[in-house]
């Protein structure tokens, strides 16, 4: 119970974008494992912005963190993926969280601010997002509370054409629920959104001609209510009843949410099962710049007890830090990447924001773009 009570109270610090001090003990050697280094020269204000579905992971990552560094302050604004990345691209910030790997443009424009090459972006957080409904009113809200739904039934009802809940393709999926007879209301992000993308990308994949739309950061029609970040479709969803939207699994116990159907069953969000999916991903053959790691999700998996709509949110730093900038930004970068992808960041993410573990084959890939970056 104390530790729940100190993430919440840390998010919010977080969540207004206060400092949070890092404290401990250590010497000055840079990382070669899991702890992120005790490197007590480490000092000054060092700030990130971007994702919000990172946030309560970024919680569990300053409070281990700061028990090996006793001079550095940190701060994350969990601004939204397209924040983060501008910020980080116009030199604001030493790194941003993002819900989507960079696109091409963004690869280009990170040469202004990286003293060689370009920026990279490095998976550190995955986590199921979750189709959830309000349905409190009808008994069907609660963690362990699901209605079926096959990914076209899906598609249909965030493209308009499923409408009630009481359709009679809601009703043939899920023969022992008392559906009631009431409007639904989707509520969707308003921001430029990798969460957006990520189950755009799920719907594309898996749902075929029942849905119409490209993938894109952005939401591609105008159903329904929209909301700013995670917590924003959170507080929309249990405002009224009726609504479905989707969000970070973790963020939705108080919903009822979604089990898809996967082969020959029906898979509800959680990080054992989204795990599955993240251990058979794949690189992607588009993130060909030097140091990227960029997994590829299979939406159409048939594996039993897999989750396939799943986010990785990725950090993006530099390789090279421009010159004329304290060097303390770089060490921190290596330092902080290399804590949040070990083994023990990842354990304390998990506990903190039930993400999903990145695998041991996924942390050493990413380890080895993180010793990369330049220090001297």
């Amino acid at each position: 119970m104390h530790s729940h009570v100190f993430g919440r109270s840390l998010a919010l610090f977080l969540s207004m974008g206060l400092v949070v001090g890092l404290s401990a003990c250590g010497d000055n050697a840079l990382p070669s494992g899991g702890q992120g280094g005790t490197d007590q020269s480490l000092s000054g204000e060092f700030a990130g912005s971007g994702a919000s579905s990172q946030q309560s992971a970024n919680e569990a990552w300053i409070a281990g963190f700061r028990q090996n560094h006793p001079q550095a302050r940190i701060s994350y604004d969990p601004s939204g993926s397209g924040a983060g990345v501008n910020a980080f691209l116009n030199g604001s910030t030493i790194w941003a969280g993002s819900d989507a790997p960079l696109s091409k443009s963004q690869i280009r424009q990170s040469e202004a601010i990286c003293q060689d090459g370009t920026a990279f972006d490095l998976p550190v957080y995955a986590t199921p997002i979750a189709v959830a409904y309000n349905l409190g009113d009808a008994g069907l809200n609660g963690p362990d509370r699901h209605l079926n739904m096959t990914p076209e039934t899906i598609a249909r009802i965030f493209s308009g054409k499923i409408t009630n809940w009481k359709d009679p393709e809601l009703a043939r999926l899920n023969p022992g629920a008392t559906l009631p007879d009431l409007p639904i209301t989707v509520v969707h992000r308003s921001d430029k959104s990798g969460t957006t993308k990520s189950f755009v990308s799920y719907l594309h994949d898996a749902a075929g001609s029942a849905w119409p739309y490209a993938v894109g950061e952005n939401w591609p029609n105008d159903l329904g209510q929209s909301a700013k970040g995670t917590a924003g479709v959170v507080m929309t969803m249990t405002q009224a009843q009726g609504t479905i939207g989707y969000a970070d699994a973790a963020q939705t116990t108080s919903l009822g949410s979604v089990a898809v159907k996967v082969g020959n069953g029906w898979t509800p969000p959680s990080a054992k099962a989204a795990a599955l999916v993240l251990d058979s991903a794949r690189p992607s053959p588009d993130a060909v710049e030097p140091n990227r790691v960029v997994l590829d999700i299979d939406h159409t998996t048939d594996q039993a007890g897999a989750y396939p709509i799943m986010l990785i949110s990725y950090d993006v730093a530099c390789s090279v830090y421009r010159h004329d900038q304290d060097r303390s930004k770089a060490r921190f970068a290596k330092a902080w990447l290399t804590y949040i992808v070990s083994e023990e960041g990842q354990r304390q993410a998990a506990a903190n924001a039930g993400s999903a573990e990145l695998s041991e084959a996924v942390r050493a890939r990413v380890m080895a773009s993180v010793k990369k970056i330049e220090v001297d």
